[in-house]
């Protein structure tokens, strides 16, 4: 037979009417140990009848009492006091590499140059003319003229950020006409042009009248007497015997000279010449200027000269002298001025004239010395 339970009088409803309640208790009692007393639900749900007792199915009991056959709605409850984890939020996507910068200019280097552009201006400047002196004479003779009316604008140029006007128009003519009266008639053909450009000057001076006319023909004199003045010089060592290779001696020794100083100066340059007219320009790199110099005249003697090997080497020294004073003479004048190069017409160099300083010194040297040396 079989007995009806009591009904739970403190909850107001019987076991049997009530699915819920009847649920509660039999996931209550469903592992209990035999011979243990279950505990009673109250009316209060989830809480145990007898006071002080862990309620059935909560808290450390309830990993005891509960059998692998649990029912699935009693789910674990998060522990107290700790957050909730959360999602990771996602990487956010890389982008594309930024590009990196274009790289900038070539950094001149420590002597202040271009070096690659210098080089090649330096050999394409030297091929041609050492090009021209052996096949076509003649054509020195203009592109020499050509590179002195180029440096006379440019010096023009340069003075007038102090407020000096040369004389443009009798100053070209003179420019013009001395390298070739040289080449043609001689050292005395060279000096009555000379003459005739300074009348000329003076002339023109006075009937087109300016402001400052003293310091103007003044100004107009010395462009032509540094430019193309001494550059005629080189004309006349053409004109004389065996002059082609005079000129080509003469050029090799000038870019000896600068070459040598360079690579020198650059590299072991500590003791500066005249700090306050050419900081660049080194003790150190003179040494150099003359040494390299040196090996080239002395070769030249002795090979294309048919001079003895002491006359390469006072030639070299006399060059590096003269061409040392040009630079310096030139480095003067900016700095008086105000301007780091003539023009910028030879990259990596500067203008005609940064070029043409120590050529036009050293042409009445070397001509000079020929002359004497070699009775020719």
């Amino acid at each position: 037979m079989t007995k009806d339970l009591p009904s739970n009088k403190a909850g107001g409803a019987s076991l049997e009417t009530d699915p819920a309640a009847k649920a509660t208790d039999m996931s209550a009692t469903d592992g209990a140990v035999p011979g243990r007393k279950a505990a009673e639900p109250s009316g209060d749900a989830g809480s145990s009848g007898k006071p002080g007792e862990t309620p059935a199915g909560s808290g450390a009991d309830a990993g005891k009492e509960t059998s692998p056959g649990k029912v699935a709605s009693a789910a674990k409850k998060p522990d107290a006091g700790k957050e909730p984890k959360t999602a990771k939020e996602p990487k956010a996507a890389k982008g594309p590499k930024a590009p990196k910068p274009p790289k900038g200019p070539a950094k001149p280097s420590k002597a202040g140059r271009n070096l690659p552009a210098a080089t090649a201006v330096g050999v394409i400047l030297l091929g041609g003319l050492l090009a021209g002196l052996l096949f076509f004479p003649f054509a020195i003779v203009a592109i020499a003229t050509v590179f002195a009316a180029v440096g006379v604008w440019e010096v023009s140029r340069a003075l007038e950020v102090r407020g000096i006007k040369v004389p443009l128009v009798p100053v070209l003519v003179g420019t013009v006409a001395l390298p070739f009266a040289a080449y043609f008639g001689g050292s005395e053909s060279l000096a009555f042009a000379l003459v005739a450009t300074v009348v000329a000057i003076l002339l023109w001076r006075a009937i087109d009248t300016a402001e400052d006319a003293v310091r103007s023909i003044f100004a107009g004199i010395f462009v032509v007497l540094w430019v193309p003045f001494l550059l005629s010089f080189a004309l006349l060592l053409l004109g004389e015997p065996n002059g082609q290779i005079g000129v080509a001696v003469l050029l090799l020794l000038v870019v000896a000279n600068d070459t040598f100083g360079y690579l020198v100066g650059a590299i072991f340059g500590k003791h500066p010449m005249a700090p306050k007219i050419s900081p660049k320009k080194s003790w150190e790199g003179f040494a150099g200027s003359a040494a390299g110099a040196t090996v080239v005249g002395i070769v030249a003697a002795l090979f294309f000269l048919d001079q003895p090997w002491w006359f390469g080497l006072v030639l070299a020294v006399a060059t590096v002298a003269a061409a040392t004073a040009g630079d310096f003479s030139e480095s003067m004048i900016k700095r008086e001025l105000g301007v780091k190069d003539m023009s910028n017409l030879l990259p990596g160099h500067g203008g005609i004239m940064d070029r043409l300083d120590s050529v036009v010194f050293a042409s009445p040297v070397v001509f000079t010395l020929s002359v004497l040396l070699t009775g020719a």
